[in-house]
This record gives C-alpha cells, sequence and structure tokens, in this order.
C-alpha cells in the first residue's frame, strides 16, 4: 500500500517544487524589466537573462524528474539525475563567477593605467611649467644686461644709452635727465634748478656784465635781484648753509 503512494508523493513534491521555480522565475523576468525602466542601477540585464535560462532548464529538469516519479522510476535514479543537475547548475555558476572576476579585473588594471597616464601626464604639465618659467625668467634677465652691453658698446654720438634710459622712463631725455639726477642728488639737483632760475630771471644784467669781462679782460661784479619769495632760491640757500 505504501509503495502506490511512494509516486503520487513524489508526482506531488515535484510539482510543488515546479511551483515554486516558477514564482522565482516570473521574479527574475520582473527584476530584469524594473532594471530596463531605471537606468541608473548597474546593468544586470545580462545576469538576469542567464539566471532566467538556467531557472527553465531546471524547470525542464524537474518536469522530466516528475515524469520519471510517475512512472516508477528507481530513487536511485532520480537522485543521479538531481545530482548531475545541480553539479551543471554549479559548474555555470563557477564559470559566471570566473567571467565576472576576469571583467573585474580588467577594469581594475584599466583604471590603474588611467591612474597611471593621469600622474603622468601631471607630472610632465609640472616639468613644462617649471622649464617655461625658468626659461622666461632666463630671458628676462638676459634682456637686461645684453642691451646695456651693447649700447655702452656703441659710438657715443648715438646716444643710445641715454634713449634707452629715456624709453625706460617713458618721458622725454630733457625731464628724463631730470628725473635721473633728482633721483642721483636730490640737493645738488636743487641747487641746479635754483642757479637756472636765477639766471633765467637776469639774463640781461649777466649778459651785460659777460660782455664787460671780455672787454676789460678781469673779473667784474654783477648786480642781480633775486625776489624774497623765490622758492627754488631760498631752498639752495638753506640747504647750503645747513
Amino acid at each position: 500500500m505504501s509503495d502506490d503512494h511512494e509516486p503520487d508523493a513524489a508526482a506531488e513534491a515535484f510539482e510543488g517544487v515546479r511551483g515554486e521555480l516558477a514564482l522565482l522565475r516570473r521574479a527574475v523576468e520582473r527584476l530584469s524589466a524594473e532594471r530596463a525602466e531605471v537606468p541608473e542601477i548597474p546593468d544586470y540585464s545580462e545576469t538576469l537573462g542567464k539566471m532566467a535560462k538556467a531557472l527553465n532548464a531546471t524547470m525542464q529538469n524537474v518536469g522530466v524528474l516528475a515524469k520519471t516519479a510517475e512512472d516508477n522510476v528507481a530513487p536511485r535514479y532520480v537522485a543521479d539525475r538531481i545530482v548531475a543537475a545541480g553539479g551543471h547548475a554549479r559548474d555555470e555558476d563557477r564559470r559566471m563567477i570566473a567571467t565576472a572576476g576576469e571583467k573585474m579585473d580588467k577594469a581594475t588594471t584599466a583604471l590603474h593605467g588611467i591612474g597611471g597616464s593621469a600622474r603622468r601626464a601631471d607630472e610632465q604639465r609640472r616639468t613644462l611649467w617649471q622649464v617655461g618659467a625658468g626659461a622666461c625668467l632666463g630671458g628676462a634677465l638676459l634682456w637686461t644686461i645684453v642691451p646695456g652691453i651693447i649700447a655702452r658698446e656703441l659710438p657715443g654720438k648715438w646716444q643710445v644709452p641715454e634713449w634707452m634710459a629715456a624709453r625706460t622712463l617713458d618721458l622725454p631725455k630733457w625731464e628724463a635727465g631730470q628725473r635721473l639726477m633728482r633721483a642721483a642728488g636730490p640737493d645738488a639737483f636743487a641747487n641746479i634748478a635754483a642757479a637756472d632760475r636765477i639766471i633765467t630771471a637776469n639774463r640781461k644784467a649777466v649778459q651785460a656784465c659777460y660782455k664787460i669781462a671780455v672787454r676789460t679782460k678781469k673779473t667784474v661784479r654783477c648786480t642781480i635781484e633775486i625776489s624774497r619769495d623765490d622758492v627754488a632760491a631760498r631752498s639752495a640757500i638753506v640747504s647750503s648753509t645747513d
């Protein structure tokens, strides 16, 4: 009596397994569909597809096993088929894991290569900046030294140094000269400026005295006029008495 019920129990068990596998397959298909709707999630479509195929194959094997159970096939044969199906599934899983590992290794190697290339590019850019800065500094120093050497070797009547000084100060030669004298000796320049103003203010008297000195060939005294408001003359006198 118990032997008659064994095929029915096995068939019912396999039917239960088949139903659970069908639910699992529909869940995998649903995951694949949801992955297509949400692009931000990593792409597992290929893996989910392989899982669905494996579930279909397992369901077919379960169907075969259920048929064998209905045909009163020996339990040993059913066990061997289950073990073989499990081994095949494990082999497929191992192949999938190995493939994923190879892809991960390739991606890691590529990332290391990108990082090394970026570091090398940064080093090259830094070296170029250093070389460029050194070249600019060297060129600036050379430009400040060489023109002066060349200008001093040229004929004096060309007045190249004076012209370069005026161009450097961005002033006419006369004003550039005054600025240079004022910077070199402020008191001496003040005396020169005061004397120039006094001579300019007493030009006629100075010219008359000069003519007398030439005619008599003697040193003569000249009378000149200086205003108390002449700031230039006052500054020159005060600076000389100090």
